[in-house]
């Protein structure tokens, strides 16, 4: 079964390849248009300013109508081209910029995260010393391989978040 799945693997990677890289999206756009309009050329007997116009205005989906195929080669080719832009290039081009505008800027970074769990764990040593000077007893701490919130957790699945929290009325 993983033979078979094989090529759609190697699919989904060049397209994240692809949408990941501005200059490889515009790249491939280029050479899309660059060899639809050689093509084009050849078959339907144009000039290369011609065919790179065509190219142009049919992978744009907007159509002028001015120059079009007569050859079912030339149908065929306007056809792979629309498809191809439509379906999957402009959709990488989207979902490029798309990807750029959502990342979250206050996110933590890895050190970030490192500091305040070297910290959580300094405030724990120094509670415990409190707890022990004035005879106070702390709950046991969680388990370390097991999630605090989240799957696996103990916490029941609607108290694992403050998100859920806000959802589930409490009766």
């Amino acid at each position: 079964m993983d033979v078979l799945l094989l090529p759609f693997r190697w699919v989904y990677r060049a397209l994240v390849w692809f949408a990941n890289s501005p200059r490889t999206l515009i790249g491939s756009y280029l050479l899309m248009i660059v060899v639809a309009g050689v093509i084009y050329g050849e078959v339907e007997a144009r000039s290369p300013a011609d065919a790179v116009w065509w190219a142009v205005v049919t992978a744009s989906t907007v159509g002028y109508g001015d120059i079009s195929p007569t050859t079912w080669q030339g149908r065929t080719l306007a056809a792979l081209l629309i498809s191809t832009m439509v379906l999957l290039v402009i959709p990488l081009i989207t979902a490029h910029f798309a990807s750029r505008l959502i990342v979250d800027d206050d996110a933590f970074e890895h050190e970030e995260q490192e500091q305040l769990k070297a910290d959580v764990r300094r405030m724990r040593a120094l509670l415990e010393q409190l707890a022990s000077k004035h005879g106070i007893e702390l709950p046991p701490e969680p388990p370390a391989n097991r999630p605090v919130s989240g799957p696996g957790s103990a916490a029941p699945v609607w108290e694992r978040s403050a998100r859920s929290r806000r959802r589930r009325p409490r009766w």
